[in-house]
């Protein structure tokens, strides 16, 4: 079974910056491509990034690109995202989801807010 927890949200000022995570378990996060997604209040889900395999190729969407950071662990099992300079508009449910099988799981809330 998948198992995809995220963690490490919370409300930060704008400007701020903040690290959430996400293990992986019950696949072979190894050979995977992994996303984070974001589903904002009222909105539909938004594919914010993508990291190879391997790690060692990303993609960011317009909107986050030069603020967030994707990496990844493999011996840990766990996803990264580092987020720096937020705004109100970046205050969303964030989910790390498998990027071909589109599994998800729990996600984290992030609120930009002063």
């Amino acid at each position: 079974e998948v198992q995809l927890q995220a963690f490490g949200g919370g409300l930060v000022q704008p400007g701020g910056s903040l690290r959430l995570s996400c293990a992986a378990s019950g696949f072979t996060f190894s050979g995977r491509v992994m996303s984070w997604v974001r589903q904002a209040p009222g909105k539909g889900p938004e594919t914010i990034s993508t990291i190879t395999a391997d790690g060692s190729s990303s993609w960011y969407v317009d909107s986050v690109k030069g603020r967030f950071t994707m990496s990844r662990d493999n011996a840990k099992r766990i996803v990264y995202l580092d987020m720096r300079s937020l705004k109100p508009d970046d205050t969303a449910v964030y989910y790390c989801v498998v990027t071909t099988t589109r599994d998800r799981g729990q996600g984290t809330l992030v609120t930009v807010s002063s």
